[in-house]
């Protein structure tokens, strides 16, 4: 490699533009670190909070309460069953007895 390729700031190995990127990205790690990992256990913990929200809506027709969004949530079962386990014991049952059980 010549020493003209090895200098190319394309490429972003060396020169003002390689230099200007690898501050770029140093600011963004530094904004991830100081404004967002204060926050990131809260912003687990709602979003964790809407899922059960929404799982719970969804699974209405189990529990025996009619579901006006029944329809339209019908192709979202089969991914809310994936974490189906992990749902019911965040809701303090060790067993999920309804119906297509998980444990």
């Amino acid at each position: 490699m010549t020493d003209a390729a090895a200098q190319d700031p394309r490429r972003g190995r060396a020169g003002p533009l390689g230099r200007v990127r690898a501050g770029l990205r140093a600011a963004a790690d530094f904004h991830e670190a100081w404004f967002t990992a204060r926050w990131r256990s809260a912003l687990r913990r709602e979003a964790r909070d809407q899922q059960d929200t929404l799982r719970a809506l969804m699974l209405l027709d189990t529990l025996g309460v009619d579901s006006p969004v029944a329809y339209e949530t019908l192709e979202l079962v089969p991914f809310v069953l994936a974490d189906l386990h992990d749902w019911h014991r965040r809701m303090g049952r060790d067993e999920y007895d309804g119906p297509g059980g998980c444990c």
